[in-house]
């Protein structure tokens, strides 16, 4: 993996040939002016979420195929990491903070 854009943007090495990568872009926000809490996007991309989504989908497909304790235990992980994350932007929402640069 190499950080591109810290944060936001990563080259990720391809399996069979580590000198060639595959960039994956998160959506980057900024203040939408100075001393401004709301944020405009910048450079649109993915969530913590989506890619989360996509891991949890090939890990059961292997898991069908490949079953093991190891895969399930992942798989169960992920879920819970998605689970916490989606806490997270709801609990945004009803503060209505959500998309705001508020703790």
């Amino acid at each position: 993996m190499n950080v591109l854009t810290p944060g936001h943007k990563y080259g990720l090495a391809n399996f069979e040939d580590p000198n060639t990568t595959q960039e994956i872009q998160f959506i980057e926000k900024v203040p939408e002016s100075e001393g401004s809490t709301t944020l405009r996007t910048v450079n649109d991309g993915t969530t913590n979420e989506e890619v989360l989504v996509v891991l949890i989908d090939r890990l059961n497909s292997l898991q069908a195929k490949f079953p093991c304790r190891e895969n399930a235990i992942v798989i169960t992980k992920l879920e819970e990491c998605a689970m916490w994350l989606e806490k997270r932007t709801k609990d945004r929402k009803s503060r209505g903070v959500e998309g705001k640069q508020i703790k």
